[in-house]
């Protein structure tokens, strides 16, 4: 007698929804999530995750229906990103950094069938429904509690559901049909130039690096984690929420980086484990107290974004008393695909690491071909970890996937080590008087000459001579003032002539994405007639 599909997915699946029923199986009382005053044990998220994956059945969603989550960093955001795992439903996470079209325009983009959306975001959501193609038909919205706003019950002529109704819903185990390949989420990327791209991550990707995870970072069902970085980002979410939730670790939600609350939650709560910017941690160190906080409970901090300055790498360090590590990837990865590892934070200061377990890292020729070590090439992945396409845009997925590798976009070489170091982003080699000259190399020997700088950016602005002139846009430290002419002299003795700015603008602050990512495209359109101006 054959096995039925459902009992056959139910034995074999990956479902990234089981590894929370595993961990509440394995540890029910342990607890999973504090989020202010709540603290919810695996038991209990398990359980409210059944009735909101039963909820969405009951409301008619199938598998491979999407829906939306407007939400900042909450229980409530795990919650029903673990539902939709469970029920096959596509979670569609939006960014809350984004213009209300752009909000829209990924809504009706992937097709979302409803909406869980907190309170204090409804102006924004309703906005994003009135300027989104075809959304006319998003009816179902269920609004979460949210920072205290007041719960709508209307929003864009629609009524809505609170998130609170569904807690008298079955809380069994929910039994549907999930592929492994199946899509888990739809993540979109930054459009600059082009409307953001849906990166389809599946279930069994996001799984892999769920466990790559916790197996490189060497966590334990110990550690305690604070997640401040954005959960609707693949970073926090895949890289520290999934990964934390596999173990049995528990994940203290803060909607936001806060310094001295940070600091109050690692003495406190014991905290384990940590994951900020560079500028995250510079601002920590800075706090005229840091040196009095008691930060012994911390095993791991982990960056990424950005490289992190030496000198404040090596402040870092002695201060904090722990290992740091640098997260290198992408979305369309999971999206770790390298790491930086602690033994190599000094000895290769600069580089971006050795590839985790379940990615093959290789660099490629304009050619096709792969290039020997030594020589720059763009960064190319093999792994399960990819996404499994571009959300309805096959011309784009083929030429990621060309060659049978997934194609970065970033350009970097490996050293006699074997240790990877990223060039640039293709888009950001700066070709100026006919030599191309890698941005983050500009940035470096910056950053070391001047210990004044907080943050500085290198970007190539037009230039009638130099097609694109090598510019240096900094931010300096509180207190401190740059001076463009000796930072130009300074630098001149770490760099090759042709690779020394053109010139210093000095600004008060950088423009950055939600996750805290510099925008240089945002930069080079703002300051695009500087020379211009300059010669006028």
């Amino acid at each position: 007698m054959p096995v039925s599909p459902l009992h056959d997915d139910l034995v074999h699946r990956v479902n990234v929804g089981d590894t929370l029923t595993r961990t509440a199986d394995r540890m029910p009382t342990k607890v999973a999530v504090v989020d202010g005053d709540r603290r919810i044990s695996y038991a209990e998220l398990d359980a409210w995750t059944n009735r909101l994956a039963h909820a969405l059945l009951d409301r008619g969603y199938a598998p491979g229906d999407s829906l939306g989550l407007a939400s900042g960093n909450s229980a409530e955001f795990l919650a029903v990103y673990y539902a939709c795992a469970k029920a096959g439903v596509v979670c569609v996470p939006l960014n809350l950094g984004w213009r209300a079209t752009e909000a829209g325009y990924v809504l009706g983009h992937a097709g979302v069938r409803g909406i869980v959306l907190e309170a204090q975001l409804a102006d924004w959501v309703a906005e994003a429904l009135a300027g989104g193609e075809g959304l006319d038909g998003v009816a179902d919205l269920v609004v979460a509690p949210g920072t205290g706003a007041p719960v709508p019950n209307t929003l864009a002529g629609r009524a809505t559901t609170t998130l609170s109704a569904f807690a008298g819903v079955d809380a069994s185990p929910v039994e549907v049909v999930v592929g492994d390949r199946a899509p888990m989420t739809y993540l979109y990327t930054s459009g600059t130039t082009s409307a953001p791209k849906g990166v389809v991550g599946n279930h069994l990707a996001i799984y892999v690096e769920s466990l790559t995870m916790a197996l490189e970072a060497r966590w334990t069902d110990e550690d305690r984690f604070v997640a401040m970085m954005p959960m609707f980002h693949t970073a926090q979410l895949n890289c520290f929420c999934t990964p934390a939730v596999v173990l049995g670790a528990t994940l203290y939600v803060h909607r936001g980086f806060d310094p001295d609350r940070l600091l109050d939650t690692i003495e406190a709560e014991r905290i384990t484990q940590v994951f900020g910017l560079p500028m995250m941690y510079r601002a920590l160190l800075d706090r005229p107290d840091i040196g009095q906080r008691d930060l012994s409970s911390l095993r791991r901090a982990c960056y990424a974004m950005a490289p992190m300055p030496e000198a404040q790498l090596r402040r870092s360090i002695e201060v904090f008393g722990c290992d740091f590590f640098l997260l290198f990837g992408q979305t369309e990865m999971s999206p770790t695909t390298t790491l930086f590892r602690p033994e190599h934070q000094l000895t290769h200061a600069g580089a971006v690491g050795t590839p985790t377990v379940g990615v093959r890292v290789a660099l490629m020729g304009a050619d096709g071909e792969l290039v020997a070590p030594g020589e720059e090439g763009e960064i190319v992945y093999r792994s399960p970890q990819a996404l499994t396409e571009y959300l309805h845009d096959p011309e784009a997925t083929e030429v990621a996937f060309a060659g049978g590798w997934f194609h970065s976009g970033d350009i970097g070489r490996f050293d006699d080590d074997g240790i990877l170091w990223f060039a640039d982003r293709s888009k950001d080699v700066i070709k100026t008087g006919g030599e191309n000259v890698a941005s983050i190399e500009v940035e470096r020997a910056l950053y070391a000459a001047d210990p004044r700088i907080a943050e500085v950016v290198a970007v190539g602005l037009p230039h009638e001579r130099w097609t694109e002139a090598i510019t240096a846009v900094v931010v300096a430290r509180p207190g401190e003032r740059i001076d463009a002419d000796e930072l130009l002299a300074a630098v001149r003795g770490r760099l090759d002539g042709y690779k020394v700015p053109k010139a210093v603008v000095v600004l008060d602050e950088l423009p950055r994405t939600s996750t805290g990512k510099v925008q240089k495209n945002v930069l080079r359109e703002r300051l695009r007639d500087h020379y211009s101006e300059v010669r006028a």
